[in-house]
């Protein structure tokens, strides 16, 4: 998947002329790119079209037309693309209760690297998480985290070929599994393989 660069984005201008029409797509978009594991973790997968979105919304609501400091929001938003070998994915643990959330959020230090994703026929995938900070500490874990799941050429041809996927949390304190994925997901996943796009 491509990164995106200053060519790719729309003017302030034509942003503001045609959001209202990008946000329903962004929104139907990322339907196919939520995967629920159980009722408190959410997996948002990332990909051009998302970013793009993030980009643009984040020039539009700081006024940024400056080319220099274009470059620095797509320096920041491009590593969150798929590179056509993985999946990367915005990890978000949810309670609505804030006192519940922050009992919860002690007792699940290090779930980040308990998820995992799994092509049919093959071992489980387990993330490289938080690649830019660490978000753990001992008393507690962060509500957010960013995951990235690395696939080999067979698991790749697997999927691309109609391998089921299979998603799970096996942390002590939380478990959940979703088998397989949903049919729209997976179609939106084996997309991200391979040099394969989504474009605005």
């Amino acid at each position: 998947m491509t990164k995106l660069t200053r060519k790719d984005l729309y003017s302030l201008e034509q942003y503001s002329e045609m959001r209202d029409d990008f946000r329903k797509k962004i929104i139907a978009h990322k339907e196919n790119r939520r995967l629920e594991l159980g009722e408190n973790i959410l997996l948002l997968f990332e990909d051009r079209l998302i970013m793009q979105y993030q980009i643009q919304e984040m020039l539009k609501a700081e006024k940024i037309f400056e080319a220099a400091a274009i470059e620095e929001e797509l320096a920041a938003y491009n590593p969150l693309i798929p590179d056509g070998t993985n999946w990367k994915a915005t990890l978000l643990i949810q309670y609505p209760d804030v006192e519940q959330r922050q009992k919860q959020l002690s007792q699940l230090i290090g779930i980040e690297n308990t998820i995992w994703m799994q092509v049919e026929g093959f071992d489980r995938i387990y993330a490289i998480a938080d690649e830019d900070l660490e978000r753990d500490t001992e008393e507690k874990t962060s509500a957010v985290h960013f995951l990235r799941y690395e696939l080999n050429n067979d698991m790749i041809n697997a999927a691309k070929a109609g391998a089921r996927i299979s998603a799970g949390v096996e942390h002590e304190n939380y478990q959940a599994t979703v088998s397989p994925l949903a049919a729209n997901i997976h179609s939106s996943l084996v997309g991200d393989l391979n040099g394969s796009s989504g474009t605005a």
